[in-house]
């Protein structure tokens, strides 16, 4: 198996949104997302699929090592090798590479959020960098395309919370701020039990506002020459704006559940999506 068919295996079997958005981008710059898709994968999943937090610390400090070895031209790791030849070519950085990997470590030294600025830091180091280095793929002409990546990768990561509040729960981490689970009466024990409330709906409904107005900021920031290079972004946004739809129509039942869309009908909004350009 040559490298970017191990991403492209890896990208699939992940079943994620932003596959979708991947399906319409010329070759090369499809194998550059993928490849960078993959590195997020096998990261992540250093931590989240690792039970012993020493364990998770080793992997990561290996992915450390596989970085810098990939930014002198000598990885080892099939993710790292299909991601090599597109560094110069897009002008991926190192560090915001990096930066992905001191997010995934978070999750091993933080479970809770004081405040949405300490929780917006979090999502910059797992979803805004990614949303950079991502829009550079795609092409990005304007330094204001980057500013649109960034705040588009923080809505997805709101998203994401949102959605898998029991998930996270039931791993231990509540990533919903502590302040505004005071604000609105919640308790830590109500997430980690389970318990749906009104006062859990009105909590959610808060979160979700706050991950609607960052899309409608983030379009807004997307310069229109940049616009239709940037339509995989565009994609995934349309799945996560339907999915989050979905959730509030559902009145925010995560705690027990997944909330999701079908493949088919991510890859119809994909479609409508490119078509409207």
């Amino acid at each position: 198996m040559s490298p970017d068919e191990y991403c492209q295996q890896k990208a699939v079997q992940s079943g994620s949104s932003f596959y979708y958005s991947f399906l319409f981008l010329p070759p090369e710059r499809r194998r550059a997302i993928t490849a960078l898709y993959a590195y997020c994968r096998e990261v992540d999943d250093a931590v989240d699929e690792t039970s012993d937090e020493n364990v998770a610390r080793t992997k990561l400090l290996w992915w450390r090592r596989e970085l810098a070895a990939m930014l002198a031209g000598e990885p080892t790791h099939p993710v790292t090798r299909a991601l090599l030849p597109h560094l110069q070519t897009f002008k991926l950085s190192g560090e915001h590479l990096a930066a992905i990997i001191d997010g995934m470590e978070m999750d091993l030294t933080q479970t809770r959020y004081l405040d949405y600025p300490g929780l917006k830091r979090y999502c910059w180091h797992v979803a805004g960098v990614v949303g950079i280095l991502s829009a550079s793929i795609f092409g990005a002409t304007r330094p204001e395309t980057l500013q649109y990546a960034e705040k588009l990768g923080l809505a997805f990561q709101l998203t994401n919370i949102i959605r898998d509040v029991g998930e996270d729960a039931r791993r231990g981490r509540i990533y919903l701020p502590v302040n505004e689970l005071q604000q609105f009466g919640v308790t830590a024990a109500d997430i980690l039990n389970a318990n749906h409330t009104d006062k859990f709906e009105k909590l959610m409904a808060f979160q979700t506002t706050r991950a609607q107005q960052l899309y409608d900021e983030a379009f807004a920031l997307l310069p229109a020459e940049d616009r239709r290079a940037q339509r995989p972004g565009l994609i995934m946004a349309a799945i996560y704006r339907t999915l989050l739809n979905e959730i509030e129509r559902d009145r925010f039942h995560v705690l027990k559940q997944k909330i999701s869309l079908t493949p088919l009908r991510k890859l119809w909004i994909a479609w409508k999506t490119y078509v409207r350009g």
